[in-house]
């Protein structure tokens, strides 16, 4: 079985950075992840070096099922992270042996669980229909069963806030029961997310003292404190603190992930991240937005573009003689940078670090990493984004780096002569695209024509039809993801198209980007970046 605490974080168990991006996360109204989106989230949660990575509720969601299938099957091999199923004690009069959802999550598994159960009484009565004592038994009999089966647990106390606040007892009796049934860790939910900091961290160091249990904080953000509650926890006493990536989540969401972890690390000097992990923080921030398909929170804490950027003039002057005097840390401790505006100001250090991670080296090359962060300035200012198209950037790194003599490694295995895209709305309704396709491949001119759904359906099946007699690995190849943006800031028909694809061979996926007035245009570039990564890989 996989381990189950985080693997080569300083502070190791002692501490507990807990995600639940890809559960609580995605109850943000918006937010639909594949399963594909699923993976690709742990995996950059994994390399960024969080503790514990929830994946979902497994028997209750079809598609968390099949997540944590795939998660175990060999799919997501994590380094740093341990997987987690989330799920309910068993039911009331059922044994935990003997009820399915509890079965559910041995069957996922994962080797933590989270458990959830109410420990507000007016919850336990109204809601469950039971009785403290039958609640408590669904608690402690429900962990004992798991932690017979070889798992560890945890048990997030539903409501406790607001539970300790209208019967104490009540709720420590439920706390004491996953105590007695051996939870390692007791979270203190704010489920409701209207706690304010003096006030909840009054409430955990009281229940730390009353109980003698490891506690964690878990905190939504219906009054914009999720973040100052969950850092007022830990300085209570909590040891385990839960967040999703950029404080997704449903209503106005949970703890921001990013903004906690820089608080942890940058003012209390906590170590919650495998060394030089806390300046990926920026770049991981803006690429679990991509694949939301949400626009990253410009002004948010610490990774926001303009968390560092300055506009005053005196702002500007002060930052000549010292940047500190008006950053409340150096930016790149988060993988961030500072600006003044009007002028924007890449990352020269985290392009590098990037460039290496691709196999690109733009260290010893001052004159080439000058020049891409010059063309990565200009196409981010003309909408592309490549937070979350690693392929892409790796073919403009290359073809930057590479030089003429290296220069048609990152270029099309094909030229395009011309494609032409038509829409046939028939007499039944039906609305039928149509794509021919004419490019010059392997000596020769090839000329392919092909219906979709789409457009771009339409279009992609035209160029592989074109390609296929040429390129023997094309047919490994599929379009996996697709998703579209609007950039604000181009109103009307002025308005700027940036295009996601995610492709996949079988054995792993890639994601390009492709920006234009056009929408099929912008799929274009999108598709041939994706077939130029492949045949990097194949050549």
């Amino acid at each position: 079985m996989s381990r189950t605490e985080p693997a080569d974080t300083p502070l190791g168990d002692d501490f507990h950075l807990y995600d639940t991006t890809l559960r609580d996360g995605a109850q943000r109204e918006g937010i639909s992840y594949s399963v594909t989106d699923k993976l690709a989230v742990a995996r950059l949660l994994d390399e960024l070096g969080v503790g514990f990575i929830e994946g979902g509720w497994p028997g209750a969601m079809p598609k968390d099922t099949e997540f944590f299938a795939r998660a175990t099957s060999g799919e997501l091999v994590l380094k740093h992270a341990a997987l987690v199923a989330f799920g309910s004690t068993r039911k009331a009069g059922v044994k935990a042996a003997e009820d399915k959802q509890v079965r559910a999550l041995l069957d996922s598994a994962a080797p933590v669980i989270t458990l959830v159960a109410k420990s507000d009484l007016r919850h336990i009565e109204r809601a469950l229909r039971v009785d403290v004592d039958e609640a408590c038994a669904m608690v402690e009999d429900t962990i004992s069963f798991l932690v017979a089966e070889g798992r560890r647990v945890f048990l997030d106390a539903e409501h406790f806030f607001d539970g300790y606040a209208h019967d104490p007892d009540a709720a420590l009796r439920v706390l004491d029961a996953a105590g007695r049934g051996g939870a390692d860790v007791v979270v203190l939910c704010d489920t409701n997310g209207g706690q304010l900091p003096l006030q909840l961290a009054e409430t955990v160091r009281e229940v730390a003292e009353r109980t003698g249990l490891r506690l964690g904080i878990h905190c939504q953000d219906d009054t914009s404190c999720a973040v100052a509650n969950s850092i007022a926890a830990v300085q209570a006493g909590a040891t385990h603190v839960q967040c999703t990536a950029n404080g997704y989540g449903e209503r106005a969401g949970n703890a921001d992930l990013f903004a906690v972890t820089g608080n942890l690390v940058a003012k209390l000097g906590m170590d919650v991240l495998p060394t030089g992990s806390a300046a990926e923080l920026t770049r991981v921030s803006h690429a679990l937005a991509e694949i939301a398909n949400i626009a990253p929170d410009t002004h948010q804490a610490y990774v926001g573009a303009s968390a560092f950027a300055h506009k005053a003039g005196l702002h500007a002057s002060a930052i000549k003689v010292d940047p500190l005097l008006y950053n409340h840390i150096d930016p790149a401790l988060v993988g961030n940078d500072m600006r003044v505006l009007v002028t924007e100001m890449a990352g020269r250090a985290s392009l590098e670090l990037k460039g290496r991670e691709l196999g690109v080296d733009l260290a010893s090359r001052p004159e080439v990493l000058t020049s891409v962060l010059s063309k990565v300035k200009r196409l981010e200012a003309g909408g592309w984004s490549f937070e979350a198209a690693d392929a892409s950037l790796e073919l403009l790194l290359r073809r930057e780096a590479e030089g003429p003599d290296g220069h048609e490694l990152a270029e099309p295995p094909f030229t395009l002569e011309s494609y032409r895209v038509v829409l046939d709305h028939r007499a039944d309704g039906e609305v039928i695209s149509e794509a021919t396709v004419k490019v010059h491949v392997g000596g020769e001119r090839m000329i392919a024509t092909a219906e979709g759904n789409g457009p771009v359906n339409a279009l992609d099946a035209a160029l592989r039809k074109a390609l296929l007699p040429h390129l023997s690995w094309l047919d490994t190849v599929e379009l996996s993801d697709y998703k579209v943006r609007i950039l604000a800031g181009h109103p009307g028909t002025d308005a700027v198209t940036r295009v996601l694809i995610e492709s996949s061979d079988g054995r792993r996926e890639w994601t390009t980007v492709g920006v234009h007035e056009n929408i099929v245009e912008a799929s274009w570039l999108a598709l041939c970046d994706a077939l130029v990564h492949k045949s990097l890989r194949c050549s």
